[in-house]
């Protein structure tokens, strides 16, 4: 192969596999050297919807560098990543290099190891073409909803926003939660435990039992009245243990990771973000250095929606569970996991490439987060492969005259997959009850009331706005990180303390977008788009007539909405300090501001204070909203003179 040239994206990549392949030259393409125009459509819409692709300004320097590398050398193997983008990234280089008259090679593997690198160069492929057009179709899609509805917004609301197929879809998602929120009216219950022991035995261990039912009715207590009246009543009964029922319950292991499950966890177990896993991941996956001869990629490729496991990665894992834990701990026959519909089932779940380097083995290796989220994903695949946890589980019913009490045990008989994944977590819920007899008496320790208000739905977080989106059928696992940074970086949602908030911008682009593009805004329809993407890449639909069939009925909406939509302007009670003239609310991507309604002969404009005084002493300012490259924050409007800053208001410190 010394006569050959590797093409793939990422520099890191490439450092590893020329180390793994030792006398082949590797050049980096640094991503995307092609895509659509900035500027314009780019799309022929009369023409089949031909997108018109050009060199990425910046690039072509990249491209000639890789047209010197070209000589002398015999043959091309593209080994870009395994998935529809990474295909049309080398399909797209190919391209621009066949004048060259150079064989091209397409390679593909899912782990960066010695042994997977050298089994995928020993077997190349051609280009999938259906893999192509599928990602052409989305990149065409996109453009299309993007270039016609983004100025829609800059007509009613502020140059600068955008729309998104998908982007705008999550906005919906995070916008109708807030209302629900908004709408919300909790109501006031109350909950009465008592706190029970064994009257006559050397264990005078207590337990609680919770107040369910009140003459054979569930017991419901509405304020502190009524269980004042019912502890009262409650006092002198006699308690006796009239049923106990044990049942063994099995919890089986989590399928090892997908994109969606590893971002979800990771959010959850590590405070890490979508888009810090996403980099941490890919660093695994494009090779670590170890120590020894060459650095190696410690998981599998990480942009995946399939929970399918090599053969022989499963009798590794195999091995490993009866070396370390035991024949106890190891099924009969290996754990098989059922993958969603359109799962691209020649990808592999997200797994560690070598079960043998376990967590600690790699702890000076790696650094502390890349360590963390290594540990994270070797333990659930480890898990994966195990047996069942076993629990018993024990529903005590207590009598005390016409009130029903019920006691709940929980006991862990075999910890099975726990032994590695969510030790800690389970063995925190066990709740153990002393040995008890049916016809027993109890003493009665003491009422414990608790007041409790219904909780309105909880705003999303990164890890359960990916999880809808993945149950919806919203997006792939390459998009969920680029969602989520657009809506931030528009401002049409706010991160505090983990949880998303939109912005009255976010509001106002949800309701536009709603009222003039229903069918966009659905979330149905999109899921329903993203499967026939997929049925694209399976030979099922035609590109064509997927983008037929949707420009038809957006052209309609479109032109409804380029007729219909009119710049708002809010006009207040403010003057203009320069002209006198009354002042209005406009719209810019900082957010809402006050203008002069005389723009653009009288240009001068002010932020629109948040009502809340500055604290500092001898200062009548007002804090307004400001934005900087870390984000909002609120400063003084007496600025420069008064520079107190504070990164949220009062009312938004609640989650």
């Amino acid at each position: 192969m010394t006569k050959s040239l590797v093409i793939v994206e990422s520099p890191t990549k490439a450092r590893t596999i020329s180390k793994i392949l030792g006398d082949v030259s590797v050049f980096s393409s640094m991503g995307h050297l092609v895509d659509l125009p900035k500027k314009k459509l780019g799309i022929d819409l009369e023409k089949s919807f031909a997108p018109e692709y050009i060199i990425i300004p910046g690039r072509q320097k990249i491209l000639t560098l890789l047209k010197k590398e070209l000589r002398g050398k015999d043959k091309v193997y593209i080994a870009t990543d395994p998935d529809r983008e990474g295909e049309a990234i080398g399909w797209q280089i190919k391209e621009r290099l066949t004048k060259t008259r150079k064989e091209f090679l397409r390679v593909v593997f899912h782990e960066i190891t010695p042994e997977a690198i050298k089994e995928a160069f020993a077997h190349p492929r051609d280009f999938d073409l259906r893999m192509i057009e599928a990602q052409a179709a989305r990149r065409i899609l996109d453009r299309i909803v993007g270039y016609f509805l983004s100025p829609l917004l800059w007509r009613k609301i502020s140059r600068g926003l955008s729309a998104g197929r998908v982007q705008s879809v999550a906005l919906r998602i995070i916008v109708e939660r807030e209302r629900q929120i908004q709408v919300f009216v909790p109501q006031e219950y109350w909950e009465i435990e008592t706190e029970l022991c064994k009257s006559q035995s050397a264990n005078r261990s207590s337990f609680r039992a919770k107040l369910e039912k009140i003459e054979g009715k569930k017991a419901e207590v509405k304020n502190k009245q009524e269980a004042d009246k019912l502890i009262e009543d409650i006092r002198d009964k006699i308690f006796i243990v009239t049923d106990i029922k044990k049942k063994e319950k099995r919890r089986f292991a989590f399928p090892p990771f997908i994109t969606s499950t590893l971002q979800q966890e990771a959010f959850n177990k590590l405070k890490f973000s979508s888009s810090q896993t996403m980099i941490l991941a890919q660093q695994l996956y494009e090779g670590v250095d170890i120590g020894g001869d060459s650095p190696i990629g410690l998981i599998t490729y990480m942009r995946t929606d399939s929970v399918r496991i090599a053969a022989q990665a499963q009798k590794e894992v195999r091995d490993y569970i009866l070396n370390n834990f035991g024949k106890d701990y190891l099924p009969p026959n290996p754990n098989i996991y059922k993958s969603k519909k359109h799962t691209q089932q020649a990808h592999e779940a997200i797994r560690p490439t070598n079960v043998k380097l376990n967590p600690l083995s790699l702890k000076e290796k790696l650094n502390r987060n890349q360590h963390k989220l290594y540990e994270l994903i070797y333990n659930r695949f480890v898990a994966s492969a195990m047996k069942p946890a076993q629990f018993c589980l024990t529903a005590v019913s207590i009598e005390a005259a016409k009130y029903l009490f019920l006691a709940r045990g929980t006991e862990i008989i075999f910890d099975g997959f726990m032994r590695i994944y969510n030790k800690n977590d389970d063995q925190e819920k066990q709740k153990l009850l002393p040995p008890l007899e049916k016809g027993e008496r109890l003493s009665l320790l003491q009422l414990i009331p608790s007041q409790h208000f219904t909780k309105p739905p909880a705003r999303y977080s990164e890890a359960s706005l990916i999880k809808t989106l993945e149950e919806e059928g919203i997006g792939r696992p390459s998009t969920y990180t680029s969602i989520i940074q657009t809506l931030l970086k528009r401002i049409y949602t706010r991160r505090i303390k983990g949880y998303f908030y939109p912005t009255e911008l976010g509001f106002k682009v949800c309701d536009l977008l709603v009222e003039y593009f229903p069918r966009i805004m659905n979330l149905k329809f999109t899921a329903q788009m993203e499967e026939e993407l997929d049925e694209i890449e399976e030979g099922v639909f035609d590109r064509l007539k997927v983008l037929n069939d949707f420009y038809s009925s957006f052209e309609s909406h479109l032109a409804f909405a380029q007729k219909n939509i009119k710049k708002e302007l809010v006009i207040t009670d403010e003057i203009c300090e320069k002209c006198g003239k009354p002042m209005v609310i406009r719209w810019g991507r900082r957010g809402k501001f006050l203008s002069c309604s005389g723009f653009p002969q009288c240009k001068y404009a002010r932020s629109i204070t948040t009502g809340v005084k500055c604290p500092q002493p001898d200062c009548n300012g007002e804090l307004i909203e400001r934005r900087s490259r870390r984000g909002a924050f609120y400063g003084c409007s007496n600025f420069p003179r008064c520079r107190y800053t504070v990164r949220t208001l009062p009312e938004e410190e609640e989650p």
